[in-house]
């Protein structure tokens, strides 16, 4: 026997409101109390669209390798750098953690439709600043309020990397555009979000020999990464191999030490074998003319060079390379 749906008429409409009412309906009948209901606002800040940001972690993670090609030519040392796992706090939660000056880059990203911000302490721009200009590693006292010519130039070299090195750490996952909109140093006016908006924030400590580490954020306004909320849950695999270059210095460190024989001929003149026989402690042979000295690294000839003396030692001044 089938089942047979209607709508219900006008009049037994008004009977079941009159005895909802009257009492003589209860509001339960029908309705199975064992079902567990939970509250949903549409369009709320729910934190369990991204999972448990898996996609994320891994683009944060091979962010944090390629931007160390970013740092390296400015500070000439490889920096270790890691990211702390994503974190969600309100955008006033968020800024109210920051002091009063600071390095902030709102940028566009073109496929996503929203923003993002970038944020640099000026004490690790002072570093960088430093480093790029020729000065040595040190510690240096965040107590300016604003940056000179040329740390705003090392904020938009450095700002301009990171993007770059963002773009790269995303696209195995989707391909992204990043624009610079606006710089700002003051907290309470770059705008993101609005204050009680939800934002993902994206930490990365610098560890560098002898000075304090330092510390960058890059945010993410939960709105603009929801409409991927999918994709971020997804166990999502590079078939690229990551370009981590640590490999590269180590076996580049381990080559640059291999010793390799190095020896300077001054002369081969030939000798008779009756002369030769006849040679003893004391005896003295005539060399001809030298016409420059050839210099050889583990047997290969790779420079013509010339015979001379420092510090009271015989020595071999490099000239032409062969």
């Amino acid at each position: 026997m089938s089942n047979t749906s209607r709508k219900l008429s006008s009049d037994e409409v008004s009977a079941l409101m009159e005895g909802l009412q009257s009492g003589e309906i209860t509001s339960n009948s029908g309705v199975n109390n064992d079902i567990e209901v939970t509250d949903f606002t549409f369009g709320s800040d729910n934190l369990e669209l991204l999972g448990d940001y898996y996609a994320l972690r891994l683009i944060n993670e091979r962010f944090a390798r390629l931007v160390r090609s970013i740092f390296l030519p400015m500070i000439r040392i490889q920096p270790k750098i890691n990211p702390f796992p994503p974190e969600v706090k309100t955008y006033d939660e968020y800024s109210a953690g920051l002091n009063s000056f600071m390095s902030l880059t709102t940028s566009r990203i073109d496929e996503l439709r929203g923003s993002m911000l970038l944020v640099l302490e000026p004490s690790f721009i002072s570093v960088l600043t430093n480093c790029y200009y020729g000065g040595k590693l040190a510690n240096f006292p965040s107590t300016k309020a604003e940056f000179t010519a040329t740390e705003e130039r090392i904020i938009e070299i450095v700002s301009d990397g990171i993007g770059q090195c963002l773009q790269n750490a995303w696209k195995d996952l989707m391909p992204i555009t990043i624009r610079h909109q606006a710089r700002e140093v003051n907290p309470q006016f770059a705008t993101l979000v609005e204050s009680t908006d939800s934002v993902i924030i994206c930490s990365f400590v610098v560890q560098l020999p002898n000075i304090d580490s330092a510390s960058f954020d890059v945010i993410y306004p939960l709105q603009t990464l929801k409409p991927i909320a999918s994709l971020l849950r997804s166990r999502v695999q590079s078939d690229v191999i990551d370009d981590d270059t640590s490999w590269r210095d180590r076996l580049e460190k381990s080559v640059l030490n291999v010793p390799l024989p190095i020896s300077a001929i001054l002369s081969e003149p030939s000798i008779s074998l009756s002369k030769l026989v006849k040679l003893k402690k004391g005896d003295v042979m005539n060399l001809p003319p030298i016409d420059g000295v050839d210099f050889f690294v583990d047997d290969k000839l790779l420079f013509k060079s010339e015979i001379g003396e420092t510090n009271g030692q015989a020595a071999v001044s490099l000239k032409t390379r062969i």
